[in-house]
């Protein structure tokens, strides 16, 4: 069993490595927004309570079942101790089946970053993000937290940072599957 992060700020192309990554390797791609997307349209609004209860079943099942491996996205603010040990909570729930782990920290200037958050593959996946003037306010307020670690501060032995600004999905996704042999 493997566990892939998939961690960077907004629309920096998680998802989008994901799914790329995902179509090379075998591996499953939970993407953050696959819970929070159902839990807005069903409460009318975000609940991150239910949100996280249900990636954890999700999780348990998975990380107990006999498929290679799952790829999961999420944004970590690093100056946030919740998302530290949301990261060791998913990380807990792996190792107790053995699962190896790998982390790709993507970054991308917020110029880059505004540009894709208007692309099709984004706002098909991602309803919440089709309000783009509100969608934008929040990627430009991104500065409230750190979003981007610091050198030596992401806790994983297998570990890659890749600047995917002018990189294609399908080359990171390449670089991350032959740096880590997936």
């Amino acid at each position: 069993m493997k566990l892939v992060f998939i961690i960077g700020s907004g629309a920096v192309g998680k998802m989008t490595v994901g799914q790329e990554l995902a179509k090379i390797t075998g591996l499953r791609l939970f993407h953050n927004h696959m819970m929070i997307e159902p839990v807005i349209e069903i409460f009318g609004g975000f609940n991150g309570k239910v949100i996280t209860e249900l990636r954890d079943v999700i999780f348990r099942e998975f990380a107990a079942s006999d498929r290679e491996g799952m790829i999961f996205t999420f944004m970590w603010a690093f100056d946030q101790q919740a998302d530290w040990d949301y990261a060791a909570h998913i990380r807990g729930i792996f190792a107790e089946h053995g699962a190896e782990e790998y982390c790709v920290e993507l970054v991308a200037p917020q110029e880059i970053r505004l540009q894709r958050n208007a692309t099709e593959n984004r706002l098909r996946h991602k309803a919440s993000k089709r309000d783009l003037e509100f969608s934008d306010r929040m990627l430009r307020s991104e500065e409230n937290y750190r979003l981007v670690s610091n050198p030596g501060e992401v806790p994983f032995e297998h570990y890659l940072r890749i600047d995917n600004s002018g990189m294609p999905a399908e080359e990171a996704a390449r670089l991350i599957r032959d740096t880590f042999d997936l």
